[in-house]
């Protein structure tokens, strides 16, 4: 994952450089439990992926980010030789959660 972190930051300097807002961070993480940390301790904020709000301590909150959040695309990757049952089931289940996240956002 800290593979992806200059990728993920890239993407969210250019949404707040868009928003208009002019930020300097006094830190950059590598992970969600860094930046979760850092919030709850230092009474920070911080720009987190949507799941974070899962994982968040009673003492600290979310809010969604106003226009057109900044988004990153997933793939998913395997050997076309393995036709193993769980391979098929899991796939299943991805097809059905990509169908619903399409009609959950109007891109059916």
């Amino acid at each position: 994952m800290a593979d992806q972190a200059p990728v993920l930051r890239s993407i969210i300097e250019d949404y707040i450089r868009r928003s208009g807002v002019d930020l300097e961070p006094t830190h950059k993480v590598e992970y969600l439990s860094m930046a979760m940390s850092l919030v709850a301790s230092t009474r920070g904020v911080a720009v987190l992926p949507d799941y974070a709000r899962n994982f968040l301590t009673w003492s600290v909150t979310s809010r969604p980010l106003a226009g057109e959040a900044p988004s990153i695309d997933l793939v998913l990757g395997y050997h076309k030789a393995n036709n193993a049952p769980l391979l098929k089931t899991f796939l299943s289940r991805v097809d059905d959660m990509i169908s619903h996240v399409a009609k959950s956002s109007g891109k059916s």
